[in-house]
């Protein structure tokens, strides 16, 4: 079982409260750009897997995640994600029926992202490993996002937290 869900950062930064000396307010410097960078990850019991892309993420970019998971764990995937556009799409059901039974796909109820452990993996990479850093560059927002995602990935007990908060199974 994989559940699936996609989110996005741009150059401004994630802004959480921190701390300073006092009487010195900390300020974020960052410039007005506007790229985005798109990140899709899959959380199953014990890890997760990602990809990022720049721009939006669309139905080439899914069957990209899909193709991905596919490498990396064996036999068959139940897939859950929600009604993005692009999982709807006929290019993706076209991909998930030339796999011939490997994947099976269930959605999940319209507003209930709750229910979705990727959206608390979302929640700490912007809260905690990615709060108020301010890139110079594209290419520098690209670096740390994946860095934090890998540091993340290195410990299994964020992954059962995930889980935990979605309340969907007793752990």
């Amino acid at each position: 079982m994989v559940f699936i869900d996609e989110s996005g950062l741009s150059e401004r930064p994630h802004r959480c409260r921190t701390w300073a000396p006092r009487g010195q307010t900390p300020v974020l410097q960052y410039h007005f750009n506007w790229k985005m960078l798109s990140a899709m990850a899959g959380v199953t019991w014990w890890n997760f897997y990602f990809r990022l892309f720049p721009g939006t993420i669309r139905s080439p970019q899914v069957i990209e995640f899909l193709s991905h998971l596919l490498r990396h764990i064996p036999g068959r995937l139940l897939i859950v994600w929600d009604g993005l556009t692009g999982h709807r799409s006929r290019l993706t059901w076209e991909f998930i029926r030339q796999q011939r039974g490997r994947l099976w796909v269930e959605f999940l109820p319209g507003y209930a992202p709750d229910l979705n452990p990727v959206e608390y993996l979302w929640s700490h990479w912007k809260q905690h490993e990615l709060p108020n850093f301010c890139p110079q560059n594209f290419g520098q927002l690209s670096h740390h996002a994946r860095k934090a995602l890998r540091r993340m990935r290195k410990r299994p007990s964020l992954v059962i937290a995930f889980w935990r908060q979605a309340e969907l199974f007793p752990l």
